[in-house]
C-alpha cells in the first residue's frame, strides 16, 4: 500500500509518462503493484505505436489494456499467494483439537473400565489433556482466521484499486492515442 501511495503521488503528480517510465526503468526500481501495471501498459502502449503507424487509437489502447490485465492477474497471484495457507490453519486447527479431545475423553472411559469404583482421579488426566487438546486447537485457529480475513480484506481492496488505476491509465493512454492518430 505504501509503495502504491508513493508511485501514484508520482504518477499524477503531472510527470510526463514517458519520463516516469524511463526513471522507472532505468533506475531499477522495483516493479511491483502499480508501478507493473504502468510498466507493462506503458511499454506495449509505446510498442504498439512505434510498430504500427497509422493505427487507430482503439488498436493502441487494446494492446496496453491487455498487458495490464495480465500483469494485474499475475499481482493478484502474487498478493493472494500465502492466503491459502492461513485459510487452511484456520479451518482444520479446531479438528486437530477436536481429535485430541476425543482421545482425551476416550482415554478417561478406557481408565474407568478397568477399576469396579470410579474416582476423579482416574478420570482428571484425561479430561485434561482433552481440554488442552482443545485450547491448543483454537491457539492455533483463532489468529490464523482474524489475520486470514484481515489480509484477504487488504488483499482485495489493494486489488480493486490496481483495477481502478488499470482503468483510469487506460482513459489517459486513450486521450493520448487520440492526441497521436488523430481519430
Amino acid at each position: 500500500e505504501k509503495a502504491a501511495d508513493k508511485f501514484e503521488e508520482r504518477f499524477w503528480s503531472g510527470t510526463d509518462l514517458t519520463s516516469l517510465y524511463n526513471q522507472i526503468t532505468h533506475n531499477q526500481e522495483d516493479q511491483a503493484g502499480m508501478v507493473r501495471l504502468f510498466v507493462a501498459g506503458f511499454s506495449e502502449f509505446t510498442r504498439i505505436k512505434e510498430q504500427s503507424q497509422g493505427k487507430s487509437a482503439d488498436r493502441l489502447v487494446e494492446g496496453a489494456e491487455r498487458a495490464m490485465r495480465i500483469a494485474l492477474t499475475r499481482e493478484t497471484d502474487r498478493l493472494e499467494h500465502r492466503l491459502s495457507f492461513l485459510a487452511t490453519i484456520g479451518s482444520t486447527s479446531p479438528y486437530i483439537g477436536l481429535f485430541g479431545t476425543v482421545w482425551g475423553i476416550m482415554t478417561s472411559f478406557q481408565a474407568l473400565a478397568t477399576v469396579n469404583q470410579a474416582t476423579i482421579a482416574m478420570v482428571a488426566p484425561g479430561i485434561s489433556e482433552a481440554l488442552i487438546a482443545t485450547a491448543m486447537g483454537l491457539f492455533a485457529a483463532i489468529p490464523a482466521v482474524i489475520a486470514y480475513n484481515k489480509y484477504s480484506n487488504q488483499v482485495d481492496r489493494m486489488e480493486m484499486r490496481l483495477d481502478n488505476f488499470k482503468e483510469e491509465f487506460s482513459n489517459i493512454l486513450n486521450r493520448q492515442a487520440l492526441a497521436t492518430t488523430g481519430d
